[in-house]
């Protein structure tokens, strides 16, 4: 029998299983008696994962709202995940898997692959923010690996949750170098691409990851530059230390989209973000990256474009500000649109998201009559709503609440 011929049988053989033992399971709570197709540590996950976890649900549940930016921002994964970062994408995109990695609570932080799987693993919330613990999705390899401390697999209808069964998932945890797990590093597939090679190279890449956790943080050289800071709302510039970087709108408009989206871009995908449907040729798109790449010493990938050198940037100081439910700093650094003078989709559509959660984090935030009732006063209370003012259109009912609470904030 042909390889695809054994995997349609063992999946076939799996399901069989499932319909058997997991309505039992539920109705009676009944225990397989293992043996033949069934893995023991298999069955007892089914049964620890049952009273929390519906076989029936559709996708992951989602974690602190989805935003982990700040999450990845802070992980000690994220320098070694970067270092590995195009040999990762390689993999899953030559491969046909969808590459995930996860925070020692199993909630996935950063994922990369081609599109078809990525739409794929977002229709199961196998995305960033996504609960992937055993509590939270039953049965899969990620919350094996993080019950067990060891390499995990599972196939098809091992998983529990049957919107799973068409997967196969291989996964590691990765250990810090006091022995605490930190997360796990997982590579994804349909099960018909199963692959006998693909736990050693989970193993590998972990391997890999331990090693540059271990080694010490590599200390800047002497004459090593500064890190750039990017400055693109009401503006366009980028310095490193006291040095303006001489980039043309083109660069800063590719900075700023590489900033704020830090897993990056397709090739493809950041050329519409830029260009949209004006025909413009490879070349010119390929020299705008190279000549970035230059100003920042490197600091691009080049499989997939992402920065792999630090840049500071306000308008991400902004959005983890509003992530953090502090409207007074996400204010004193937003001084005005992205990028004002752009028109890159990619970025009018960054610049409207923006303006939007400004807007709202104003409308909601900290208010005179907040102060008041708290007994302390706002100092930016007035900021506040004069910013509200200037975000909301001329004929929006809410310009007139914005007002009245600046005369209140102005009064007081």
């Amino acid at each position: 029998m042909s390889q695809r011929g054994d995997l349609r049988h063992r999946r076939a053989t799996l399901e069989s299983e499932w319909s058997r033992w997991v309505p039992r399971l539920r109705a009676a709570g009944l225990v397989p008696s293992g043996g033949g197709a069934l893995r023991r540590e298999v069955t007892e996950s089914w049964m620890r994962s049952l009273p929390s976890v519906d076989p029936g649900r559709d996708s992951a549940p989602v974690s602190d709202g989805g935003a982990v930016h700040r999450r990845w921002a802070d992980s000690p994964l994220r320098r070694p995940v970067d270092d590995l970062a195009d040999e990762l994408r390689g993999i899953a995109d030559d491969a046909g898997f969808i590459t995930a990695v996860t925070d020692e609570s199993g909630t996935i932080l950063w994922t990369c692959g081609g599109r078809a799987m990525r739409r794929r693993a977002e229709r199961v919330n196998f995305a960033p923010g996504g609960r992937w613990d055993e509590q939270a999705m039953g049965t899969n390899a990620l919350s094996l690996a993080l019950r067990t401390g060891r390499p995990s697999t599972v196939f098809s209808a091992e998983h529990l949750v049957t919107a799973l069964h068409g997967w196969v998932c291989y996964c590691a945890p990765i250990h810090g170098p006091d022995g605490r797990v930190l997360g796990v590093l997982d590579l994804s597939t349909t099960w018909d691409r199963s692959h006998p090679l693909a736990m050693s190279t989970v193993r590998t890449l972990v391997s890999a990851m331990e090693a540059r956790l271990r080694a010490d943080p590599p200390a800047r050289p002497a004459g090593d530059p500064p890190p750039v800071r990017l400055d693109c709302l009401g503006t366009g510039k980028a310095v490193r230390g006291d040095r303006p970087l001489r980039l043309r709108p083109r660069q800063l408009e590719i900075l700023t989209l590489l900033a704020l989206e830090p897993d990056g871009f397709s090739p493809d995908r950041l050329r519409e973000a830029l260009y949209g449907d004006r025909a413009v040729t490879a070349s010119t798109f390929k020299a705008e990256i190279s000549h970035l790449r230059r100003a920042l010493g490197g600091g691009v990938a080049t499989r997939r474009y992402a920065l792999t050198a630090p840049v500071s940037c306000d308008a991400v100081d902004v959005l983890r500000a509003l992530e953090d439910g502090d409207t007074a700093t996400a204010l004193r650094h937003y001084r005005g649109p992205l990028l004002p003078r752009s028109e890159a989709p990619g970025i009018e559509e960054w610049r409207t998201r923006l303006e939007v959660a400004v807007r709202e984090a104003v409308l909601a935030g900290t208010s005179a009559e907040h102060a008041l009732r708290y007994g302390e006063r706002a100092p930016y209370d007035a900021e506040v709503h004069e910013h509200a003012l200037r975000l909301l259109g001329p004929g929006d009912a809410r310009r007139a609440i914005a007002a009245g609470r600046l005369t209140t904030a102005l009064r007081d």
